[in-house]
């Protein structure tokens, strides 16, 4: 097959700034130690990562025709993604975030919409966007135009042509579950936030929140927890909680994409669950460690050197 995954959805330019106390009265200025550029979103941070982690991956979305849009396609060109299947849109902005990064790691955002609410998937892509083993649609509640049936029919097909499909959403509310149930029946992994489970389901716990999600048709769900770790829950019966690592958080931008790209990559690799798990939550543990949604992330082999020492960590207490 041409690619390791094809990652659909949501593209941002995330512009970040840390440590942000307070923001200025007036026109004033407080100085702060870092800002950082970096491609982000629900499809943009999965795909910079399994880029990173040596997947060959195709990146499927839209940016406008604009300087923020350079930058986003330049910045993945340089790593190796095959941007051909993205589509720069006239008359419209690049999707673009503001992070003002607190000294906790939590990250308040001001978001303008722009070219991903009309990105649309044409079947004159689907022969390349399918060469793939992984097919990752990822930023449902931002996908204006393909939110819906859209994403209906390009999953349906995704699993016509033997694809494994993962998936995440963004903004999740009572509302999204409209567009999210009718999906479920074509995710191989459901991989959304606990919180966002929990607000589409109605349930509280994980394991209510993935029998929910299971009786409506999803093959596995994979929520990841926070400090408490990911919760694991398969159609054969199989349930894990796998705890979270012990590490100093500086920024949680992007961690749950993080954890989305090292479960596909694991899956690459053919790991196990458990294993999976761990890899996953080791390459979110490298992304919390700094600025950004690609923070610390080097290579498959650097994160797994990485996991070996944080499982060791894990081990001692």
């Amino acid at each position: 097959m041409r690619y390791d995954v094809s990652v659909v959805g949501l593209y941002i330019l995330d512009i970040l700034g840390r440590p942000v106390t307070r923001i200025p009265d007036r026109g004033n200025v407080e100085f702060i130690d870092e800002i950082r550029l970096t491609v982000a979103g629900t499809a943009g941070g999965v795909v910079v990562n399994t880029a990173k982690l040596g997947l060959n991956s195709l990146a499927v979305g839209a940016v406008g025709n604009d300087e923020k849009a350079d930058f986003v396609l330049g910045a993945m060109d340089r790593l190796g993604i095959d941007t051909s299947a993205m589509q720069r849109l006239d008359g419209v902005p690049t999707s673009a975030t503001i992070l003002n990064i607190r000294p906790n790691g939590e990250r308040p955002a001001l978001h303008m919409r722009g070219a991903s609410d009309h990105f649309d998937v044409p079947p004159s892509l689907y022969d390349q966007i399918f060469d793939t083993p992984i097919l990752h649609l990822g930023g449902t509640g931002l996908l204006r135009k393909l939110d819906g049936e859209r994403s209906r029919v390009l999953l349906e097909e995704a699993k016509r042509r033997g694809c494994t499909v993962t998936f995440d959403l963004i903004a999740a509310s009572a509302e999204t579950a409209g567009l999210v149930l009718p999906l479920l029946p074509h995710i191989d992994y459901f991989m959304p936030s606990i919180e966002e489970a929990r607000d589409m389901s109605g349930q509280a716990t994980p394991g209510d929140c993935a029998a929910f999600y299971l009786d409506r048709g999803a093959r596995t769900c994979v929520f990841t927890l926070g400090a408490e770790g990911a919760y694991y829950a398969a159609a054969d019966g199989t349930r894990l909680h796998v705890p979270a690592y012990d590490i100093e958080v500086i920024d949680t931008t992007g961690c749950g994409d993080a954890f989305d790209a090292g479960f596909i990559t694991a899956l690459t690799h053919r790991l196990e669950p458990e294993a999976a798990i761990d890899f996953a939550q080791g390459v979110a543990a490298l992304v919390a460690s700094g600025l950004g949604s690609d923070a610390g992330v080097q290579s498959f082999d650097h994160t797994r050197e990485r996991v070996a020492e944080l499982q060791a960590g894990r081990r001692r207490t």
